[in-house]
C-alpha cells in the first residue's frame, strides 16, 4: 500500500513546547544584478511570534520563495536586518529548516539515511543520529519505510521524508516553500491536517509559502499578502479560528469570509482581465472586508489554488 495514503502515526513531542523562536525582519531589501537587474524585495517588515504559523501569499514571481531563502541564510539581503530571537541571520543557520517544492532527496540513500544526512554534516555521533532519525520517521508516519529509497516512494511520501530531514537539527523555524503543490487536491487537504498535527508536536515556528488562499487560511495564524515584485507586505490578516482545526472547517463561513478578505488585497496584482473580474465579483463594491458576508464561491472551494498560475516558476517575471 502507498504509505502516503495511510494516516501518519505520531509519536511524543521531540522538543519541548515553547522552543520555537520569534522572527524579526525590518527593512529587508534585495536586488539581483547581472544581465538584467531585478529588484525583488522592497523594505519588507515582518514580526513573527514564537510558534506562530504564517502563510505568505502573492502573485507569481513577487519574491516569496526568495524571501524564504533570505530567511534561511542562503541569500544575503542588500539591506535591512533579520533576526531569530534577537540573533542575526548571517548565513546558513542550523536554527532554520527549509523544505522546497521538490523533495530534493539523495536518490542513492534510504529514507533514514536522507534524514540522517544533516546530522552527519553536523558531526553528531552515529547512535544519536539513529535515534533521532527513527524518532522523526515515526513522527511523519514512515518508520516502516526507513530502508526504502526515494525512487520507490510516492511524491507525497518523499515530501514527508523531506520534512523529517528539515526537522533533523531541531530547528526553531521551519520554512515551507509550497511543499504540497504537486499533490492532488484531496491528498493535499489531508497533508495539511497532518502538517498541523506535526506542528502541534514539534512546537516550531512555521512560515509557509502557498498559492492556495483556502490553504493559507486553514493553516495559518496570520496570512501575509505580498505585492507584485518588488515584494512588500500589503496586508497582514489575522485568522481568528480556534485550534485544533479539522477539514470540515474549510467549509465554514469564517474561512470563506477570510478568503474573500485575502482575495480583496490581491485584486489588481495581475494583468489577467478575466481573473481580475472574477475577483471583483467576489467583493461587493463599497464594503470593507469586515462588512463582507461569507458566500460560497467556486474559487474559494477547498483545495482550489488562487487565481494566478501556481505552476509558473517563482523567478519568472
Amino acid at each position: 500500500m502507498d504509505p502516503a495514503r495511510e494516516p501518519a502515526t505520531m509519536t511524543a513531542p521531540t522538543r519541548a513546547p515553547g522552543a520555537a523562536a520569534g522572527i524579526s525582519l525590518r527593512g529587508v531589501s534585495l536586488t539581483f544584478r547581472g544581465a538584467r537587474t531585478t529588484h525583488v524585495l522592497d523594505r519588507v517588515d515582518l514580526e513573527v511570534r514564537p510558534r506562530e504559523v504564517i502563510a505568505l501569499i502573492g502573485p507569481n514571481g513577487c519574491g516569496k520563495s526568495t524571501l524564504l531563502r533570505v530567511l534561511a541564510g542562503l541569500i544575503k539581503a542588500d539591506g535591512g536586518t533579520l533576526a531569530i530571537d534577537g540573533q542575526p541571520i548571517l548565513g546558513p543557520d542550523p536554527r532554520v529548516g527549509l523544505v522546497f517544492q521538490e523533495p530534493r532527496l539523495l536518490g542513492w540513500r534510504s529514507a533514514e539515511s536522507n534524514v540522517r544526512f544533516p546530522m552527519e554534516l553536523a558531526g553528531w555521533p552515529k547512535q544519536r543520529q539513529q535515534a533521532r532519525a527513527d524518532d522523526l520517521l515515526g513522527l511523519v508516519g514512515l518508520r516502516e519505510y526507513a530502508r526504502a529509497r526515494p525512487g520507490t516512494l510516492s511524491g507525497g511520501t518523499r515530501q514527508r521524508v523531506s520534512i523529517a530531514r528539515a526537522l533533523a537539527l531541531e530547528p526553531s523555524l521551519l520554512l515551507l516553500d509550497e511543499p504540497f503543490s504537486a499533490l492532488d487536491a484531496l491528498t493535499r487537504e489531508r497533508f495539511n491536517v497532518e502538517l498541523l498535527r506535526l506542528w502541534e508536536r514539534t512546537g516550531t515556528t512555521i512560515i509557509l509559502v502557498t498559492h492556495s488562499i483556502p490553504e493559507a487560511v486553514f493553516l495559518a495564524d496570520r496570512v501575509v499578502v505580498m505585492s507584485p515584485r518588488p515584494a512588500r507586505v500589503i496586508a497582514d490578516i489575522a485568522v481568528e479560528m480556534p485550534r485544533p482545526r479539522r477539514l470540515v472547517d474549510l467549509d465554514s463561513a469564517l474561512v470563506a469570509s477570510l478568503a474573500a478578505d485575502v482575495r480583496s488585497h490581491l485584486v489588481d496584482t495581475t494583468d489577467d482581465e478575466i481573473a481580475m473580474e472574477e475577483a471583483r465579483r467576489a467583493i461587493p463594491a463599497g464594503l470593507t472586508p469586515k462588512d463582507r458576508q461569507a458566500r460560497n464561491l467556486p474559487e474559494t472551494d477547498p483545495g482550489t489554488p488562487a487565481w494566478f498560475d501556481p505552476f509558473r516558476p517563482e523567478d519568472e517575471p
